[in-house]
């Protein structure tokens, strides 16, 4: 039977596939905005494709972060503190994206509009490299030891740059750029869709390249421990060959749904490999951080698996409204100025 510890670990897996299938494509779109929209109409055709749903796209890291928090505090502590700027810079960006959505149409200035729309694709960049950055570095390893007693990060911002660490962050920001563009194909129109076509082919071969890289960097970091992590990475891997060559076809939904398994099967590969533990220590395997001892109580994590069971389906469904609501591709006339 699996522990309440053990569900837990694997639901803040399933919350962060969540964030990183909704969330990755606004990043990609946000990222795109310059390269497929050439004036101000276009631009605001590419923007509004994520306009009404970005914002609940990112609650699907404000849920994994909480239930971080609550589940597992000693992970939550050792991580934030660890990745302090890092995540700092990803706040920040966060901040900026939301801003943009607001104020960008807030002046009919040309410059004013531009301005926000490089600021909207860098903000949407920085997450998409430095989020796969943090994840390869819960897997790759990072310098936990004992200081006051307790188990502490004692490294600093560049030792969570490795060769491994910067391959996973530019493979996975192909993918979310890639993401972005297939999501563009499906939702947007007229030239905004034709470029985002274009791009979307190129982006597609990025993708495989970096993720032979990132294969290649994690098997001379990681080495092959066990079976099915490693499995469900080539799954991965095999799942984007599959999403990119439907994308060629013109079959752009197709393309979307196998990227959501690409991301399944990623994020299951790096939960499975990190099992039984939450973070691993580069110093001393026996320093690891595991399950076990960064969980809450039962008590706690009982409460946490009621109250989920109530509220998540309600969430779920809301979210597949909106979806539903706004499934129309964006056009010309949808344009406000």
């Amino acid at each position: 039977m699996v522990s309440l510890s053990t569900l837990w670990f694997i639901l803040i897996g399933i919350l962060f596939t969540g964030f990183l299938f909704l969330e990755g494509f606004d990043f990609g779109v946000g990222a795109l905005v310059p390269f497929v929209a050439k004036n101000d109409a276009e631009r605001q055709i590419a923007i509004g494709t994520i306009g009404p749903v970005w914002d609940g796209n990112e609650v699907w890291l404000l849920t994994a972060g909480g239930a971080m928090f609550a589940a597992f505090p000693y992970w939550y502590a050792t991580m934030f503190s660890g990745f302090y700027l890092a995540l700092f810079l990803v706040l920040v960006a966060l901040i900026v994206r939301g801003v943009t959505f607001e104020f960008r149409n807030k002046d009919a200035y040309r410059i004013w509009r531009e301005n926000w729309d490089t600021a909207l694709s860098i903000s949407s960049i920085l997450p998409a490299i430095l989020f796969p950055v943090a994840f390869a570095n819960l897997i790759g390893g990072t310098p936990l030891a004992i200081q006051n007693g307790r188990l502490e990060y004692i490294g600093g911002f560049f030792d969570l740059l490795t060769p491994f660490t910067l391959s996973a962050g530019i493979a996975g920001c192909a993918f979310l750029l890639y993401h972005g563009a297939v999501y563009l194909a499906l939702k947007s129109s007229g030239k905004v869709e034709a470029r985002s076509i274009a791009l979307g082919q190129k982006l597609g071969i990025a993708t495989l390249g970096t993720a032979l890289l990132l294969a290649l960097m994690a098997w001379i970091t990681l080495g092959i421990n066990g079976v099915l992590s490693p499995l469900l990475f080539v799954l991965a891997m095999l799942l984007a060959v599959c999403s990119y060559l439907v994308f060629t076809k013109g079959k752009y939904k197709l393309a979307l749904a196998l990227n959501f398994l690409v991301i399944v099967f990623g994020m299951a590969s790096l939960f499975t490999g990190l099992f039984p533990n939450v973070m691993i220590s580069s110093l001393d395997p026996s320093l690891s951080l595991s399950i076990a001892d960064a969980a809450s109580s039962s008590y706690t994590l009982k409460t946490m698996t009621i109250i989920t069971a109530t509220l998540l389906p309600v969430v779920l469904l809301y979210q597949l409204w909106t979806f539903k609501v706004f499934k129309s591709r964006v056009t010309i006339n949808d344009v406000k100025y």
